[in-house]
């Protein structure tokens, strides 16, 4: 399993069992690590975003909804149950690369901003006017990246000159800031950066030495959100939907780890819960609530 630090986190968990082949893994499955609620109700203390799910499964994979393991409140990227989960699940997927046991994690939006402060130790983002914007990508290393390799031609060009990529953060990294960090440097590579008209900052890396990658933006949403008018719903839109999952998804698939048991995996799996829908008070179309 791996897991998904999305405005969420993506990686593997200690208790499964490793069973590696040289086959690819033909079912995937991805942990989306959940966050709190911000006004917690009965049964409905920490949420996941359906769009998330549904991203992942239109590339082939399954999730399982990984709950926060400490109290904490808010979605703080330095001090919260979400944040200390996090550093949990990064610091077991450096650790397992490193015995070459693959274990991709994704992070998007604020995953994206806790994967750099898990890396750089400091809180290191800046402002930025950036909520509610779709843009398109100012690609600096994308031509011999991981995540881009398999984009169409016509694609990469969509995604280079129209406003494809929908921005719903008001921090970011700085490219000032990604220059002036050695930490940062040597771990990341920048494959795009934007700019809100004053700051100019990172939108996608790739991990140099591990199947670790991050988006400030949001793919997910061009497919399976429609409650703003900032996202894009083109047919080229949608597509980086879906050749995103894809990348990713045939990540997990170079991961073996697995439930103990059938029933194990059966209980974890989000087909537990049913997603409600909440397109008129709020940002997601459906949501998952725990």
């Amino acid at each position: 399993m791996c897991l998904l630090l999305l405005c969420v986190f993506l990686s593997s968990l200690p208790f499964y069992l490793s069973a590696q082949t040289d086959r690819q893994n033909e079912k995937p499955i991805i942990g989306v690590l959940a966050q709190d609620v911000y006004l917690p109700q009965p049964s409905q203390t920490a949420y996941i975003a359906a769009s998330y799910v549904k991203f992942l499964e239109s590339a082939g994979a399954r999730v399982v909804p990984v709950m926060i393991l400490y109290p904490g409140g808010g979605v703080s990227i330095v001090s919260s149950g979400y944040e200390r989960a996090a550093k949990i699940f990064y610091e077991l997927a450096i650790e397992a690369n490193k015995r070459g046991d693959y274990f991709p994690v994704w992070g998007t939006c604020l995953g994206f901003e806790q994967l750099m402060y898990l890396t750089s130790k400091n809180t290191i983002l800046a402002y930025t006017n950036t909520s509610g914007a779709a843009l398109p990508l100012n690609f600096t290393n994308a031509e011999d990246s991981r995540m881009f390799k398999g984009f169409p031609a016509q694609l990469m060009k969509d995604l280079a000159s129209e406003p494809l990529t929908v921005n719903s953060h008001k921090w970011s990294l700085g490219m000032l800031t990604y220059n002036t960090n050695e930490e940062l440097k040597k771990f990341y590579k920048v494959l795009s950066v934007n700019t809100d008209g004053n700051v100019e900052f990172v939108s996608t890396v790739e991990a140099y030495d591990y199947p670790i990658y991050g988006t400030q933006w949001h793919p997910e949403k061009n497919a399976f959100e429609w409650t703003r008018p900032s996202i894009p719903h083109s047919p080229s839109a949608v597509k980086t939907t879906f050749y995103m999952a894809e990348f990713f998804v045939n990540e997990a698939r170079k991961n073996f780890h697995k439930f103990e048991t059938e029933e194990g995996e059966s209980k974890a799996l989000i087909y537990n819960y049913n997603p409600v829908y909440t397109g008129t008070k709020s940002a997601f179309e459906q949501i998952y609530f725990f």
